[in-house]
């Protein structure tokens, strides 16, 4: 099957485990499986694998020789497959939600109808192509250097450019307000993505969790009146 109820117990703490850092060296393969086998389907194959489907993507997984996930290795496969089946969940808008927290160190962007997604992390000056996953992305910090906008900013926009409306969360005041800034170069240099954005607000990031920061986007999301086609 592939639920769409949300998790609870057990299947929630599995589920959370697996994304948690530091990377958790408890996580019972008896727990992962129990969890796979409510929100998706599992077969047993004859080599004794196991296939995990959910919302069109696959996972293999092989027969398992300890009690608990052993590698990090192991415990990125079961992070990325949960990603991937999160965004490809037919219950999920095509055009996502997104939130945009930003300031001078760094930018993260999630999607805020996921249960629990890893955000795309970018850092200033890097390439503009340049972003990545992180693991934990308050791990990223680039101290007080300051960012060129048209490098930084370019690369912010690119990965936001799948549809869906934006929320930007900011810190500081004045000159020190990324947010601001980066409100204003979009609609300059990006008109397009600047109409996507539908709000903003100044915020404590750096004292709130990544729940706290998504659960103030979903607070706003959730009195936004909704479009019907």
């Amino acid at each position: 099957m592939n639920s769409t109820a949300p998790l609870t117990g057990s299947h929630l703490r599995t589920y959370e485990t697996i994304f948690q850092h530091p990377v958790s060296h408890n996580l019972a393969w008896h727990d992962v499986h129990a969890l796979f086998r409510l929100i998706g389907r599992v077969d047993d194959e004859a080599n004794g694998n196991l296939k995990v489907t959910r919302h069109g993507q696959t996972l293999v997984l092989h027969p398992v020789r300890t009690k608990d996930v052993a590698s990090v290795e192991e415990l990125m496969a079961l992070r990325h497959f949960l990603e991937r089946s999160d965004l490809a969940d037919p219950t999920v808008e095509q055009e996502g939600h997104w939130l945009l927290v930003i300031d001078h160190q760094a930018a993260r962007i999630f999607r805020t109808e996921l249960v629990r997604g890893v955000p795309v992390v970018i850092l200033p000056h890097e390439p503009d192509d340049y972003f990545r996953h992180a693991p934990d992305s308050q791990d990223f910090s680039r101290g007080k250097e300051k960012p060129e906008p048209a490098s930084f900013f370019t690369s912010v926009a690119k990965a936001l450019a799948a549809p869906g409306k934006i929320l930007v969360f900011g810190t500081g005041t004045g000159s020190s307000n990324e947010m601001n800034q980066f409100i204003a170069w979009v609609a300059t240099h990006q008109p397009q993505l600047a109409r996507r954005i539908v709000g903003s607000l100044v915020v404590d990031a750096h004292h709130l969790t990544e729940a706290q920061l998504l659960g103030k986007a979903r607070e706003f999301y959730a009195t936004q009146p909704k479009v019907h086609a």
